[in-house]
């Protein structure tokens, strides 16, 4: 079950440290749940909770630089913020490489600490938003067929539909017909929101303009 509001997630086999770390950051208005390991952070966490994972490096049988390549296999982004008491240059630079916020040694500057939670969350709140927004737009794809597709790159690319009807062999009253289903699955209403749209699905499907798979996903679907 997910959490309905950011939670800042600690992950260290010290229960001192734990329990003082819990203290520090609910001080702060933040909610906190703790793992002794990150077997129990796994099998406790559930992908796409808003938060910001606090993560000690060096824990038995999973050491914290090894779950975070767990979790970047597994497609999370949750941001981590490292802590250790015996941090090397090494280290520090595989976690940064792996995309985490911060890494700070023992003992920690707590204003350092908050800010850089305060930092994670809201990146986690952006990329739930993103990840939302990503849906919405590969949803609305689905419902366009590939023709469609293809006048709304051509109608993108500033064609007239006379240009687009010479260019894909059809009537002009057909384009108009593809155009109108465009606006109506779409659910825009000029041809800038279209053409908004075009350049989000580009965006969420990670293809570029030139790229014909983006055009050829649904051809089956004509």
């Amino acid at each position: 079950m997910k959490y309905m509001m950011p939670t800042v997630f600690i992950v260290d086999d010290d229960p001192a440290v734990r329990d003082s770390l819990a203290l520090l950051i609910m001080a702060q208005g933040m909610r906190t749940v703790t793992f002794a390991n990150a077997m129990e952070f796994l099998d406790g966490y559930s992908e796409g909770e808003i938060g910001c994972l606090v993560l000690d490096i060096r824990m038995p049988q999973i050491t914290g630089l090894a779950l975070q390549e767990k979790l970047v296999e597994r497609g999370v982004t949750i941001p981590i913020v490292f802590i250790t008491g015996h941090g090397d240059i090494e280290q520090c630079r595989r976690a940064f490489q792996s995309g985490a916020i911060d890494f700070l040694t023992k003992p920690i500057d707590q204003n350092r600490l908050i800010d850089s939670l305060r930092k994670g969350i809201r990146l986690s709140i952006h990329q739930l938003q993103q990840d939302e927004e990503t849906q919405e737009v590969m949803a609305q794809l689905d419902r366009i067929s590939g023709r469609e597709r293809e006048v709304l790159e051509l109608v993108a690319d500033g064609l007239s539909s006379k240009e687009i009807a010479r260019q894909l062999d059809l009537s002009p009253r057909t384009i108009e017909v593809h155009r109108a289903n465009l606006f109506s699955k779409l659910g825009v209403d000029s041809l800038a929101d279209l053409i908004r749209f075009y350049l989000k699905a580009l965006e969420a499907t990670g293809k570029k303009r030139s790229d014909e798979s983006f055009l050829n996903e649904t051809s089956a679907r004509q």
